[in-house]
């Protein structure tokens, strides 16, 4: 079947508006979706799923952990008020305080950057990040691309890095299982340290995020064996943001099998 439980708009960090991007599953035939932005749930109400797709309610929430930036995924989680508002605008506040603070430091570095360039760049997102500064750098001509921003201006030990202040895997973990949700890890070979996977499968962490387009064979092996291990259901995420730069688009073709036990966990809406 054909599924894509990872994907972003114009809501966080992605180009395309929530009815643009569930358009775009449809045209590629996408059987069964999740619009999962980065700590905010404001894309759902703002899209009807194209004939032939089905949605599952789910977020991004951004955490550290021992200098590891841990991306937890939430899916079945209420859109209305919850335990996981609270959560979210701790993510949010940590994200217009590390914003402020990379254009600081830009300027003191030279770069005439202000607060007011990247939030034009976020346009209607709520989730203001790291990719908003790295457009507002292209758009006002420091730099040629988003990813030589990333590689020259924003990454480790360059004069825009500022290290991510969110919550921790752990709290988000718990906080979507008190919700009802299913919490699971995103492209888990991303990881800087691996062993983490065990950690927080010791910690109530649901599923895994076996396929991934970066994941080589040898990681989806070694993720279905750590699902196997703890009893952790498998799903699959294209990661979609822009077209620009995730040219493969959205949606995996999986074996039907491979993630049936996390459908029969999460409500799935036409």
């Amino acid at each position: 079947m054909k599924i894509d439980l990872h994907s972003h708009t114009n809501v966080s960090d992605g180009t395309l508006a929530p009815q643009a991007l569930a358009d775009f599953m449809g045209e590629r035939k996408v059987e069964i979706f999740c619009i999962s932005d980065h700590d905010t749930l404001g894309a759902y109400g703002k899209f009807e799923p194209p004939a032939g797709s089905r949605y599952i309610t789910g977020i991004e929430i951004n955490t550290t952990w021992r200098e590891n930036e841990v991306h937890v995924l939430g899916y079945n989680v209420p859109l209305g008020p919850s335990a996981i508002n609270d959560l979210l605008e701790y993510n949010q506040d940590q994200r217009r305080v590390r914003a402020q603070t990379m254009v600081d430091q830009l300027r003191a570095a030279g770069y005439g950057l202000t607060i007011e360039d990247v939030l034009r760049q976020s346009d209607e997102a709520h989730s203001v990040g790291r990719p908003h500064v790295a457009k507002a750098l292209v758009h006002a001509g420091m730099t040629e691309s988003v990813s030589t921003a990333f590689r020259d201006i924003l990454g480790s030990g360059k004069p825009g890095y500022v290290p991510q202040l969110y919550t921790t895997p752990q709290r988000a973990i718990e906080t979507i299982a008190a919700v009802g949700g299913i919490p699971v890890l995103a492209h888990p070979g991303r990881l800087r340290d691996r062993i983490l996977i065990d950690e927080l499968a010791h910690h109530g962490l649901q599923g895994l995020e076996v396929f991934y387009p970066l994941h080589e064979p040898a990681d989806v092996a070694e993720f279905r064996a750590k699902a196997r291990e703890y009893g952790l259901v498998m799903t699959a995420g294209m990661d979609f943001h822009d077209i620009r730069y995730h040219t493969q688009g959205v949606g995996m073709d999986i074996d039907e099998a491979d993630v049936a036990p996390f459908l029969e966990l999460v409500e799935v809406f036409a």
